[in-house]
């Protein structure tokens, strides 16, 4: 069955489906890495005994989710070698070093003070614990840092050369790390992590006020989860707006396929709501859409002219209507997550934030929907540089190892057991974890004492009651 089916195809969706799995892990561990971190310094600062439960509970959390975040992260990084060889022999010398980069930097911090910080709060002095918590959250935004920096290049490659093997060699590196797209992408998806991470711990904080509206735990996590929803949806959509200008500069065929534009308009461009992309016949049907509103955001005037995919050769066309919806669903996720700050702020005016029912059910609807539009975003900008891999410099089809479809459909087949089976049950001890109520004295990741082998006891340090025999 699968010597039917396009190697290229193949290893495009498997390398799709291992991406999706992963996004969502580092883009919730980015935020909850800093939302430790402030509430371990809400409690040094103020002393109350909330702040430290909500810590202890939600690091535990934490822990399962960076884990899964680097498991399903590696076994990405091996598709470089497997399917995709060619694209890694050609952009080794600019890539290779970036990815390095995020190991040496990135990866070794938080290794290095993730150990501290999981079970060090009774080993050290707060202060070092404090430490070692902002550490592990500096490290997660340098891994996005040079991961989206890697990104970004193959979207708006600057600063390289070309050797005589046709590989790209770097010349600037300043200009390869902060390529134009990059200060956009870097912002975009560092504020997509805090809502993401807001919208959880509002969620796991309304389900808790349902059972309990007097929690305190509750109650503190969903009034900081509704202040972050409330300031960092507006700041992403100014952010999402000006990495949609910038992507119209550099890459405007992604930007025409996400607004279903087929045809030019000299005279501006409506913004097309919904209809349903008809790539063969270069054309929307059923479209709704709203007159010279495209032109307005993307050139501020009604009638500014805009280009459409007819003056793009059709190979260069991307998947439009892929395109077209997965941006639509980032969107309309983004409008949603914007209500519901607004909501919670008319809550707080009203001082029913604890008790309207219809806001925490809101919340609870709300907390996956973070991860969803992550995922859509992730769609819209790789999708939308097809059918390239370095944009306008090596094509996808050109960037696959030369596999048969059988050698890749049945990796794939053996992620997609594999990645359900082990995410799926990490995913349900993490909901099992956040079904449990916060509560006073809540106990985080215990160390515990080391386990007893066959012929060996514990040191008197462990057990104090032991004392040692001359003869050991």
């Amino acid at each position: 069955m699968l010597s039917d089916v396009d190697a290229l195809v193949l290893a495009r969706i498997q390398f799709g489906f291992t991406v999706a799995f992963h996004i969502v892990f580092p883009a919730f561990s980015i935020g909850l890495a800093s939302f430790l971190a402030v509430l371990e310094g809400l409690w040094l600062a103020t002393g109350r005994q909330v702040f430290l439960d909500l810590f202890k509970y939600w690091i535990k959390i934490f822990a399962i989710a960076f884990a899964m975040g680097v498991v399903s992260g590696l076994v990405m990084s091996y598709q470089f070698g497997t399917n995709w060889s060619v694209f890694s022999d050609k952009t080794g010398p600019v890539l290779g070093p970036l990815m390095a980069y995020e190991v040496l930097s990135a990866f070794f911090l938080e290794a290095g003070f993730l150990g501290v910080m999981l079970f060090g709060m009774s080993r050290v002095g707060p202060k070092l614990h404090f430490f070692a918590t902002l550490m592990v959250a500096i490290g997660t935004f340098f891994s996005a840092f040079w991961i989206l920096s890697v990104n970004s290049w193959m979207q708006t490659p600057q600063g390289y050369g070309i050797n005589e093997a046709g590989q790209f060699i770097p010349e600037d590196w300043w200009a390869i790390v902060f390529n134009p797209s990059f200060p956009y992408r870097l912002v975009h998806m560092v504020l997509a992590a805090y809502l993401t991470t807001s919208l959880v711990v509002g969620a796991v904080g309304a389900w808790h006020l349902l059972r309990d509206r007097y929690n305190l735990g509750a109650r503190t996590m969903f009034s900081m989860a509704m202040w972050m929803a409330a300031i960092v949806a507006p700041l992403q959509i100014l952010a999402g707006d000006a990495h949609g200008l910038n992507t119209l500069e550099h890459q405007p065929a992604k930007v025409m396929a996400m607004e279903g534009h087929f045809e030019s308009h000299p005279d501006g461009a409506p913004l097309i709501l919904f209809g349903l992309p008809n790539q063969e016949a270069g054309r929307v049907d059923y479209e709704v859409s709203i007159p010279k509103l495209s032109s307005l955001i993307l050139k501020h005037g009604l009638n500014e002219p805009l280009k459409g995919l007819d003056t793009v050769d059709r190979k260069n066309w991307p998947p439009v209507p892929v395109v077209f919806w997965s941006f639509r669903v980032m969107i309309g996720l983004g409008m949603l997550m914007l209500l519901l700050g607004v909501s919670s702020l008319y809550a707080r005016y009203r001082k029913a934030l604890y008790d309207w029912t219809l806001l925490h059910r809101f919340a609870i609807a709300m907390g996956p929907a973070g991860f969803v539009a992550v995922v859509a975003g992730w769609i819209t900008t790789e999708v939308g540089r097809q059918p390239f891999t370095v944009y306008g410099l090596l094509r996808t089809a050109e960037s696959a190892s030369p596999l048969s479809a059988p050698a890749v459909g049945s990796s794939l087949v053996a992620f997609v057991l594999i990645y359900f089976a082990v995410f799926g049950m990490g995913i349900l001890y993490i909901l099992r974890l956040m079904a449990k109520s916060p509560h006073l004295g809540e106990h985080g990741i215990e160390p515990g004492v080391p386990i007893r082998t066959a012929g060996i006891t514990p040191a008197p340090s462990v057990d104090p009651g032991r004392s040692l025999h001359p003869a050991e």
